[in-house]
């Protein structure tokens, strides 16, 4: 059996058991016999069951990307935000066939420190990728805060869907303009901590006062209302 082709099965075999149960309870040897594999052609393409969750999310990282990209067609005369947006909701349309995986993937970390924190270090990854394919910087040190900001808020959207039973996912898209609102909000005020960072003098127009102050009201309402994430998932 060719590499790639293994290694879609075990994916496929880790996704399916994840539908069953707890990601902790997901051995290596139940993925290799569910995807009809040796275990030896197995251990060429996987070590750890954390290696097969890197697996699925760089998948959903390849289906987005195969979708559009800034070289493909994306309109970059739109605003970021417009373009941030179709890249998010392509990320929710390729989760949904393994929503039940996501779901359990979320409920087993709230249990698991190390797999909340595999799950929110894969998402930041992603959305580096993510952010790349809106045409948005995520280079330096500010695109690395960007790419973390938004896996918070990619991961807070994540949880909202996975509760929401309306076929027109009304409290998922209520939660995506919040979400693409405060990661605006986000990028505006890191602009200005990192001008300040190299000495330069910071905007003082009503309009970068107002955001400032906006952001720091929803930051004091997302401590005083902050769940732990459960999964950044995918």
């Amino acid at each position: 059996m060719a590499s790639q082709t293994i290694r879609d099965a075990c994916i496929r075999a880790f996704l399916d058991l994840l539908a069953q149960r707890p990601f902790e309870r997901i051995s290596l040897s139940d993925v290799a016999a569910h995807a009809g594999v040796a275990l030896s052609e197995m251990r060429a393409e996987f070590s750890t069951p954390f290696d097969l969750l890197d697996g699925f999310m760089r998948q959903t990282d390849r289906q987005v990307l195969s979708e559009g990209t800034p070289e493909d067609g994306i309109d970059l005369e739109e605003p970021a935000r417009e373009r941030l947006f179709e890249v998010l909701m392509r990320r929710l349309d390729a989760l949904e066939p393994h929503r039940d995986a996501v779901a359990s993937l979320a409920r087993s970390a709230r249990r698991d420190p190390r797999l909340a924190l595999a799950l929110f270090t894969g998402s930041v990854r992603a959305q580096r990728w993510m952010l790349a394919a809106a045409g948005i910087d995520a280079t330096g040190l500010e695109g690395d805060l960007r790419a973390r900001g938004l896996a918070v808020l990619f991961t807070r959207l994540v949880e909202v869907w996975l509760k929401d039973e309306d076929p027109g996912l009304s409290r998922t898209m209520a939660q995506r303009r919040r979400t693409l609102t405060l990661h605006c909000d986000l990028r505006r005020a890191w602009g200005t901590s990192m001008r300040r960072a190299l000495g330069c003098r910071p905007p003082s127009s009503p309009c970068a006062i107002r955001i400032r102050a906006k952001w720091v009201r929803k930051q004091q309402d997302r401590i005083h209302d902050a769940e732990p994430p459960a999964s950044g998932a995918a």
